[in-house]
């Protein structure tokens, strides 16, 4: 009877999860879901969603309560035809240099080793996830997660930096850029 009741508790304290957050005004319900796609089904109702603009600066659609701001990125220089993203909020900064760079086009990979050699570089934050959902169309895009570690290297964490061992890898060691690849993800 104990474990009934017990039971009947921890189920009743689950219950249904919150309502999502309402969207700000003029925001629209299909871009939310459209970013919402990369997003993790635990995470995606409570996640902020919001819409970059040119200036790399971006609208917030919709504030949420939890850590995970998801984004469509589709269109933008460097990203697939279609393209989302998912991160945590520390790590929109990040995300903001990522893009100024990505929009130099061929200067790109010069300006992020500079960055990199002179500490201007936007670390992020340790131990987060970027949640990638993208390819040629919606219908054929795929996901992929990988956690940034930034400065890790495989004597610090003790993971391989390839691939050639099946499981997962620190890509970039050593970098603010490090990031453990996910296999399958």
């Amino acid at each position: 009877g104990v474990l009934a009741l017990a039971t009947s508790v921890v189920a009743q304290g689950r219950g249904a999860p919150p309502p999502p957050p309402p969207l700000e005004p003029g925001a629209s319900q299909a871009d939310v879901d459209t970013a919402l796609l990369a997003a993790p089904a635990n995470l995606a109702g409570q996640a902020t969603v919001i819409k970059w603009k040119g200036d790399f600066t971006y609208d917030t659609l919709r504030k949420g309560t939890n850590r995970l701001v998801c984004y469509d990125r589709t269109g933008q220089p460097g990203q697939p035809p279609f393209s989302t993203e998912c991160t945590g909020l520390g790590n929109l900064q990040r995300v903001a240099q990522n893009m100024r760079f990505e929009a130099m086009g061929d200067k790109k990979q010069a300006m992020l080793d500079a960055a990199e050699k002179d500490g201007t570089r936007v670390k992020p934050e340790y131990g987060s996830m970027f949640y990638n959902f993208g390819g040629p169309t919606r219908e054929n895009a795929r996901g992929h997660a990988t956690v940034a570690v930034p400065g890790a290297t495989t004597q610090s964490t003790g993971l391989p930096d390839n691939n050639k061992m099946g499981g997962a890898w620190i890509m970039n060691a050593g970098t603010s850029t490090a990031h453990i690849m996910i296999p399958g993800h």
